[in-house]
């Protein structure tokens, strides 16, 4: 039973990567009708966006220690970062610590800014062309940042620790009634998933019950409508593309400290997004959330040694294998609607 609650705990670890990357992807296919192929690059610049604070609470000078020596008896020069020099060793300290939260403020507007400037300089000039050509074009334009990240950070890993207060693990064998050490999970992971959860209930509860919200769940559903009423749907769906943009990236700013940020792992995660969102149904919101936490639950149990040693390779292909059974069963996903790219 502890087992099993460990690999529940991991795929909901993962399902939240995914929820949170298909809910972007589903906003903004649900909206604008564009099959973007950019959205795991989003997801990374994310994640450089916490390494980028991190860098820059950590630029230091050098000082003299005069109560420090080397081996021949000569001060040492240290380095001292300026945000200690200007808040004091502390508040300096303390911020650096906390530099991956802190990413998300920084975060929101940067990625906001990134997806409005997407769609205004690219993507609006291909709602009107085939799913392939918007594919091909989000596809290069993935392709080009993730480049863009490799020449300025390399191309290998850059670490990006979670704050000292949660870098441990909790042990959830008490509340259980386990024996104890029987089941301890990190806590970042589940910071992670209150994060995703907090997210995902934000982004529906926008929609849901705020006026903007309610005028693009319209537009989604009869664009021509709504523009008929005078409503500038155009510059809403702008804004949607944004705060999608946002949402992939607020994933990768937390998802850092789990899996140290390079320049590919937007297109590791791609592809298995757009699975979930298949999966769940093409512009469907709470399909692509349902199927993002079932799949990761599944691609987690599929992970176990039990499940490697029966069909090996099982973890590497589970999620295809269910998406293929349900497109068979069900060919518009969990909860997809009628004519969604059915032309």
């Amino acid at each position: 039973m502890d087992a099993i609650i460990l690999q529940i705990l991991n795929g909901l670890d993962k399902g939240s990567a995914y929820a949170l990357i298909a809910l972007g992807l589903t906003l903004i296919f649900g909206t604008l009708g564009v099959v973007n192929f950019a959205h795991g690059a989003i997801f990374m610049l994310g994640a450089f966006c916490a390494v980028t604070l991190s860098k820059i609470f950590s630029i230091s000078y050098q000082t003299v220690d005069e109560t420090q020596t080397d081996f021949l008896g000569n001060p040492l020069k240290v380095d001292t970062p300026y945000v200690e020099y200007w808040f004091g060793p502390e508040m300096g300290a303390a911020l650096i610590d906390w530099s991956v939260p802190l990413a998300i403020l920084f975060s929101i507007p940067v990625m906001i800014a990134v997806g409005v400037i997407m769609e205004r300089g690219l993507i609006k000039h291909f709602y009107r062309r085939p799913h392939a050509d918007q594919i091909l074009v989000t596809f290069g334009l993935a392709i080009v940042l993730q480049e863009v990240i490799k020449y300025y950070f390399g191309a290998n890993p850059i670490p990006t620790p979670a704050p000292d207060m949660f870098r441990g693990s909790y042990d959830f064998s008490p509340l259980l009634g386990f024996d104890p050490n029987s089941v301890i999970y990190p806590v970042w992971r589940l910071i992670y998933f209150a994060f995703s959860a907090l997210i995902i209930g934000a982004v529906f509860a926008f929609l849901q019950f705020t006026t903007f919200g309610m005028v693009v769940r319209a537009g989604m559903a009869d664009r021509e409508t709504v523009g008929l009423l005078g409503i500038n749907i155009d510059k809403r769906f702008t804004i949607m593309f944004g705060i999608a943009a946002a949402v992939a990236g607020l994933a990768g700013v937390m998802y850092a400290p789990i899996n140290a940020p390079n320049y590919h792992m937007g297109m590791d995660f791609l592809v298995l997004s757009f699975v979930v969102v298949v999966v769940g149904g093409m512009g469907s919101l709470p399909g692509a959330v349902a199927a993002g936490f079932l799949l990761g639950i599944l691609e987690s149990f599929a992970s176990t040694t039990w499940a490697t040693t029966t069909i090996p390779g099982i973890n590497q292909i589970i999620i295809y294998l269910v998406a293929i059974i349900i497109l068979l069963t069900r060919p518009r996903g969990l909860m997809g609607k009628k004519g969604v790219m059915e032309e």
